[in-house]
């Protein structure tokens, strides 16, 4: 049976939509700080407005400025994480307007993942008008820079994460039903360069070595790494080389994607991928990159911290799943730390980073409820 925070959700679902809109609406491309800032700003005033919470700002030179939203004193701390950044462009909201649509809010960044910033502000604001804070005190980090790496942030995160007990991740949950995220695969990028020797290739093919066909070597090797059971996958997504088709090739270049479950997992694939081997004689071969997210792997109590999830949603009325994703988040670093992390506490919908981007509204007064309960027990 839903509880008496449900009928708190219930009584102020339209202020909750109406902030949701002006948020979507304040447009946050990652790579236009002032944009960035504006809706950084725009979301730290409800923080200060609804929790009455203490706003430490950490500016930034080239990407939106980073900020901290404490709300409460006590000696318990839990981290909540969010990100205000979107991959769209300024303008993006005249071609995809925000609105309801049936059961569908549409907008850029709606669901990836401005509607998980405004759950986490909504439902502080509902713990501390409730009393509820006791001996805990909540920091929200708001991140600018999460779409691209969280270059800047990673450090302030990994020093808060530190400095918590338990990391809670508005990110978008999974799939239909809404499921939470105990796992994430570890991310990995990599440049492959491939040198040869340029020759005519009808006058003299053989006095050339082509870096072409090395990089076709390389390719099919690297992509022999893939271990579905072990949840690998590498992929040579972008491939340059050559300059002409009658010269043989002297340069090539490839992008590299590397997604593991596991940290040993990762150990191997990083090694193997940065140890090449030349196949065609006369050629080098250099590889440069490494993990940019460590794997989010399951642990006991991050389970522990799921099952109190699973309990406080079914009081509320709905199933609550449990599963994970190869794309990354914040949530790797703090996992990677040993802190206990809970991803996908965040919306319900579809199409993050596509033209169909949408929050399912008949899932917000549920969801919502049920975060405010956690937060509370947690």
């Amino acid at each position: 049976m839903p509880s008496s925070v449900r009928a708190s959700v219930d009584r102020n679902l339209e202020a909750f939509l109406t902030d949701l809109r002006r948020f979507v609406e304040t447009e946050s491309p990652t790579v236009d700080k002032a944009a960035c800032d504006r809706a950084g700003g725009y979301l730290a005033g409800l923080f200060a407005e609804y929790t009455r919470a203490e706003i430490i700002r950490h500016p930034q030179p080239g990407w939106g400025d980073h900020f901290e939203a404490r709300v409460g004193s006590g000696a318990r701390r839990i981290l909540l994480l969010g990100h205000f950044d979107t991959v769209w462009p300024i303008g993006t909201i005249a071609r995809l307007p925000c609105r309801v649509d049936g059961d569908r809010f549409t907008g850029p960044g709606s669901f990836d993942m401005k509607y998980g910033d405004l759950q986490a502000a909504w439902g502080l604001r509902l713990v501390v008008d409730a009393g509820a804070l006791r001996d805990r005190t909540f920091v929200f980090f708001g991140n600018s820079d999460e779409e691209v790496g969280s270059p800047t942030s990673r450090p302030i995160i990994e020093r808060l994460a530190r400095e918590s007990e338990s990391v809670l991740v508005l990110e978008p949950s999974v799939g239909a039903a809404g499921a939470v995220k105990l796992w994430r695969k570890g991310v990995g990028m990599y440049r492959l360069e491939v040198e040869g020797v340029a020759s005519h290739a009808g006058a003299d093919p053989e006095q050339g070595r082509s870096a072409v066909l090395e990089m076709a070597h390389q390719i099919i090797d690297l992509h022999g790494l893939n271990d579905a059971a072990k949840g690998t996958t590498v992929n040579v997504g972008v491939v340059r080389g050559g300059t002409r088709s009658n010269v043989v090739a002297a340069h090539a270049e490839a992008e590299i994607d590397l997604r593991v479950r596991t940290a040993d997992e990762a150990r191997r694939a990083d090694e193997r991928i940065l140890s090449r081997p030349a196949f065609v004689d006369g050629t080098a071969v250099r590889a440069r990159g490494g993990l940019n997210r460590p794997p989010m792997e399951e642990t006991p109590a991050s389970r522990r911290l799921y099952e109190k999830a699973r309990r406080l949603a079914a009081e509320e009325g709905f199933d609550l799943p449990a599963g994970g994703t190869g794309g990354g988040s914040d949530g790797n670093f703090t996992a990677a730390l040993g802190v206990p992390t809970l991803d996908g506490l965040g919306a319900v919908g579809d199409g993050g980073h596509a033209d169909h981007e949408h929050v399912r509204v008949s899932t917000i007064a549920p969801r919502l409820a049920w975060f405010t309960r956690l937060l509370m027990e947690v």
